[in-house]
C-alpha cells in the first residue's frame, strides 16, 4: 500500500505531459503545444493548445471554479458578442457560449473601436483563438472539440469585420477511477482498528462527491478537493493538506482518473482552555460549557456547539471559540475562548397580540448573578386581555453534565369563555439544556380554583413529580423545513379538592410535529398531540393537569380552550386529549421566497376518556412571513361543529 501511494506521489508530482491520445491534468493545467491554424478543425484527441502571447493559460480554471453549468442544447443559435470594432458571434451550445463570450480575449477586446487595435494584434488574437477555446472547454470537461474560425472583413468606413467561431464541444469526458488516500497519523490509527479514525477514513471516502461513471468538470474538481479537506480537518485533524492531486485524461478513450492524497497531520485532542474575557462569572461554568472530557477529538461541530451554549447560556453577548493548531501540543491542545460578558441586569419590555389571549404588555428582569453567587434570576409580569400572571426563576449557571438547578413559581389568571381558572405553582427541579435534546425533572405543588360563568366554584390541590423532555432533529430551529420535534411528558402525585377524595394520579402528554419537503416548492408539515390523565371518577386534578383543545396551536376554527368536556354547564379540562393537524404551505411567488400561503386541516378535542372524545374539524388558508426570528402566521379557518369561521393570527414585538 505504501509503495503505491509513493507511485501517486511521485506521478503526481511530475511536470505535465501530454502523450499520444492522453493528457495528465494537474491541479492548473497548461499544455502548452504547437498553435492550429485558425480556420483548421482540431482533430479528433489532439491536445489543447497555447499560444505563447495570450493571456489565457494556467490561472484560467481557478478563475472558473464558480461557473455552474446546465445541461447544453445540442447546438444553440449564433450570438453577436461585441459592441464596437468586430462583431465576434460564437455559435455553441448555450452554456459553453456564455462561458466563451465571458472569458475570450477576441471578444473582450471586439468591444474597442476599430481603430485602437491594428490588424496584426486582430490578426495575433484570432490565432490565438482556437488554443483559448479549447483551454476554457477543458475546464468543462471537453476535450475532443472542433472549432472553426472564419473571419468577414467588410473593409468599409463605419462597417465592423465580423469573425464567426463555431465550436462543436464533443463528448465530456467522464471519471472511470477514484484513488483516495490517506497519510499520517490517520492512515496509522486505521490501520491499528481504532474505531475513530476507521469511520473518519470510510466516512471521508464516502462522501467523495466525484465517482466513477458522473462528468468531469474543472469547478466541480476544484470544490470536491476543497469540501474533502474540509471535511478531515472538521474532524479533528485542523492540519490536513494535500499531498498531491491530479486529473489523468485519456483524450481518445474520453476518460479521466483522479488521484488523491492527503497527508492528515495529527489528531488534536481537547487539552485545556484558554479563557479570555472573564470578568465577574465563573471559569468553571464556561469548562463546563465545552461539554467534552479531557482527551476528546476537537472537531468542528464541538467548537460549535461549545460556542452555541456559551451564546445560550445569556451570560455573554459576544463569544469566540476557536482551536490552536500547534502541532507539537496536539495530544493536549489549547481552546481558545474569547468573551464579552453581558451587562448583569436587563428589563425587557415588549408588547403583542394573538387571537388566542388577545393584547398584551409585558415587563421581564433577568439578573445574571444573584448576590455574587454562580445563578441567575427572571421574573416576568404579562398584562392581557385574557391572561395575566407572573413567572419567577432563580436557576444556578451550567454545571457539569450542562445541568442546573432550579426553583420556580408562577401565578397565572387564565379567562375564556366559559370559565376563569386561577392557579398558583411552586416548582423545584433541576433542567439539561442540550442543542438536541432538553430535559426537566421536577417536583411541583400546585392550587387551581375554577370559575364558571354561573359563578360556581371548584378547588384542587396537588403535589407531583414529573419529566419532561424534548428532542429536536431540524434543518433550522427558527425556520424548520425538514425533521421532526418531540416533547414529552410524564407525571405522578398526590390530589384533592372540592367534593372530591384524595387520591394519587398520573399524567402523560407526547406531542409530534414533522416536516418535509415535498418536491422543489411545497412543504409540509404535520402534528399528532396525545394526552391523559389516570384518577379516580372520584377524584379531582387542578385544571392546569388536564387538557382543552382550539386555538392557534391545536385545532383552528375554535377559540383558545374551547373544546373540552362540559362540566357545572360550562367547558372545563378533560382527562383525554387528541388532536392531528396536516398543512401543506409554498412560497406566493419566487420575487417574495419568505411568504409564504398554506391550506390546512386540524381535527381533535378534550373529554373525560377517549371512548366519549368527538373530534371536532377545522379547515382553511393561511399566510405565513418567514421572518428572522420565526414565522409570523395569518389564518382563516372554518369550525364545521360550530358552522363559523375565525381569523387566527400571531404577531410579537419585543424592544
Amino acid at each position: 500500500m505504501k509503495d503505491l501511494r509513493s507511485a501517486v506521489a511521485l506521478l503526481l508530482a511530475l511536470p505535465l505531459a501530454w502523450t499520444t491520445g492522453c493528457a495528465s491534468l494537474g491541479d492548473t493545467p497548461a499544455p502548452v503545444a504547437t498553435p492550429l491554424p485558425a480556420t483548421a478543425p482540431a482533430p479528433a484527441g489532439a491536445p489543447a493548445a497555447a499560444a505563447a502571447n495570450a493571456p489565457v493559460g494556467a490561472a484560467v480554471a481557478e478563475a472558473l471554479g464558480g461557473i455552474t453549468t446546465a445541461a447544453a442544447p445540442a447546438a444553440a443559435a449564433s450570438a453577436p458578442a461585441g459592441a464596437a470594432g468586430v462583431d465576434v458571434r460564437i455559435e455553441a451550445p448555450d452554456d459553453l457560449r456564455l462561458l466563451l463570450e465571458r472569458h475570450l480575449d477576441i471578444v473582450r477586446l471586439g468591444r474597442l473601436a476599430r481603430d485602437e487595435v491594428d490588424d496584426s494584434e486582430w490578426s495575433r488574437l484570432i490565432d490565438a483563438t482556437p488554443a483559448q477555446v479549447r483551454e476554457l472547454l477543458q475546464t468543462e470537461g471537453y476535450f475532443t472539440p472542433r472549432i472553426v474560425l472564419e473571419r468577414e472583413s467588410r473593409g468599409e468606413p463605419g462597417q465592423r469585420d465580423v469573425v464567426h467561431v463555431q465550436v462543436v464541444p464533443g463528448e465530456r469526458v467522464r471519471i472511470t477511477r477514484v484513488t483516495l488516500e490517506a497519510e499520517g497519523a490517520l492512515e496509522r490509527a486505521a490501520n491499528a482498528n481504532d474505531p475513530y479514525a476507521k469511520s473518519v477514513l470510510d466516512g471521508w471516502r464516502a462522501e467523495w462527491p466525484l465517482t466513477a461513471g458522473s462528468g468531469f468538470r474543472n469547478p466541480a474538481w476544484s470544490a470536491a478537493k476543497a469540501s474533502a479537506l474540509a471535511r478531515l480537518r472538521a474532524a479533528g485533524y485542523a492540519n490536513a493538506t494535500w499531498v498531491g492531486t491530479g486529473a489523468q485524461v485519456d483524450t481518445q478513450a474520453g476518460a479521466v482518473r483522479l488521484f488523491l492524497v492527503a497527508d492528515s497531520g495529527p489528531l488534536f485532542r481537547y487539552g485545556e482552555l484558554e479563557i479570555e474575557g472573564l470578568v465577574v462569572h465563573d471559569t468553571d461554568t464556561v469548562m463546563h460549557l465545552a461539554g467534552a472530557p479531557r482527551g476528546a477529538p476537537v472537531t468542528e461541530t464541538l467548537l460549535l456547539d461549545f460556542q452555541d451554549r456559551l451564546q445560550k447560556s445569556g451570560l455573554f453577548e459576544n463569544v469566540s471559540v476557536t482551536l490552536d493548531t500547534d502541532a507539537t501540543r496536539a495530544e493536549r491542545s489549547r481552546v481558545l475562548v474569547r468573551l464579552r460578558e453581558a451587562p448583569l441586569q436587563v428589563y425587557t419590555v415588549g408588547v403583542g397580540i394573538s387571537a388566542n389571549t388577545g393584547p398584551r404588555a409585558s415587563v421581564e428582569h433577568t439578573y445574571r448573578r444573584v448576590f455574587g453567587y454562580a445563578a441567575a434570576s427572571r421574573n416576568k409580569i404579562e398584562w392581557g386581555q385574557k391572561r395575566q400572571f407572573w413567572e419567577g426563576e432563580i436557576s444556578t449557571h451550567p454545571g457539569e453534565g450542562l445541568y442546573r438547578n432550579l426553583l420556580g413559581g408562577t401565578v397565572e389568571n387564565l379567562e375564556s369563555d366559559s370559565d376563569t381558572v386561577l392557579s398558583q405553582r411552586l416548582r423545584l427541579g433541576r433542567t439539561q439544556d442540550g442543542t438536541r435534546i432538553e430535559r426537566l425533572y421536577f417536583l411541583e405543588a400546585e392550587r387551581s380554583r375554577r370559575t364558571t360563568v354561573a359563578g360556581e366554584r371548584s378547588n384542587a390541590l396537588a403535589l407531583s413529580v414529573n419529566y419532561h423532555g424534548v428532542w429536536r432533529e431540524l434543518d433550522s430551529v427558527v425556520l424548520p423545513t425538514e425533521g421532526f420535534t418531540f416533547a414529552g411528558q410524564g407525571g405522578v402525585g398526590q390530589s384533592s379538592g372540592t367534593d372530591a377524595r384524595r387520591g394519587t394520579f398520573s399524567r402523560a402528554y407526547a406531542r409530534l410535529t414533522g416536516y418535509l419537503p415535498l418536491g422543489r416548492v411545497w412543504y409540509g408539515q404535520a402534528r399528532l398531540e396525545v394526552g391523559q390523565v389516570f384518577l379516580g371518577s372520584d377524584m379531582v386534578a387542578p385544571d392546569s393537569q388536564k387538557f382543552r383543545a382550539g386555538g392557534d396551536d391545536s385545532v383552528r376554527g375554535y377559540a383558545y380552550r374551547s373544546l373540552g368536556p362540559l362540566v357545572d354547564g360550562a367547558v372545563g379540562g378533560g382527562n383525554a386529549l387528541y388532536t392531528a393537524s396536516v398543512e401543506l404551505a409554498r412560497p406566493i411567488s419566487a420575487a417574495m421566497p419568505s411568504l409564504w400561503g398554506a391550506v390546512f386541516v386540524d381535527a381533535g378535542n378534550a373529554a373525560d376518556s377517549f371512548q366519549e372524545l368527538r373530534p371536532a374539524v377545522g379547515y382553511g388558508l393561511g399566510v405565513r412571513w418567514r421572518s428572522p426570528v420565526g414565522p409570523l402566521r395569518v389564518d382563516w379557518a372554518w369550525a364545521r361543529e360550530t358552522g363559523k369561521g375565525r381569523l387566527h393570527f400571531s404577531i410579537g414585538i419585543a424592544f
